[in-house]
């Protein structure tokens, strides 16, 4: 386990243990409880703790400066799945979409199954065309794949 998984998991556990999803830390402080770098902070808050992954982050630079981080919960599936849908049209990168199937997976939404199975249709070396219609491509299929399991209960019947 790398040093990066390891403040990560930190972090993670630190904001499921808070009653508001959110927490303030110092990057300093972390560095040196980790006895890292700040930069290795900044990396796996900017890499792990992205919008596609259901978190908000806001920094206050400076002497008393802080980062928030804060998780987005979604009380309903259709509404976790609706925000998704804004968010990665009219384009999404391979790893952002990765990133999205990944919440999914966490919020059993999906299955890993089937988060395998969507990320194989959305790859790189599926999609054989150049950018930005590679990203335009990934964004359309996914959006149609979401908007499905947004009508599809566990047995596969259809709602509505």
């Amino acid at each position: 386990m790398s040093i990066s998984d390891i403040i990560e998991q930190y972090l993670k556990q630190i904001i499921q243990e808070n009653e508001q999803k959110t927490i303030e830390i110092k990057r300093g402080e972390i560095a040196s409880q980790f006895e890292c770098v700040p930069s290795q902070i900044n990396y796996v808050i900017n890499t792990r703790f992205t919008i596609e992954k259901g978190y908000i982050i806001e920094s206050k630079r400076g002497g008393g400066g802080y980062i928030r981080i804060m998780r987005v919960e979604h009380q309903k599936e259709h509404d976790l799945i609706d925000e998704i849908i804004k968010m990665i049209n009219p384009q999404v990168s391979e790893q952002a979409a990765i990133d999205v199937l990944e919440r999914l997976r966490e919020k059993k939404v999906i299955t890993l199954r089937e988060e395998i199975l969507i990320a194989s249709a959305i790859e790189r070396e599926t999609l054989a065309v150049g950018l930005p219609l590679r990203d335009e491509l990934r964004a359309r299929i996914l959006t149609n794949i979401l908007t499905k399991l947004k009508y599809i209960n566990s047995k596969g019947e259809t709602s509505g």
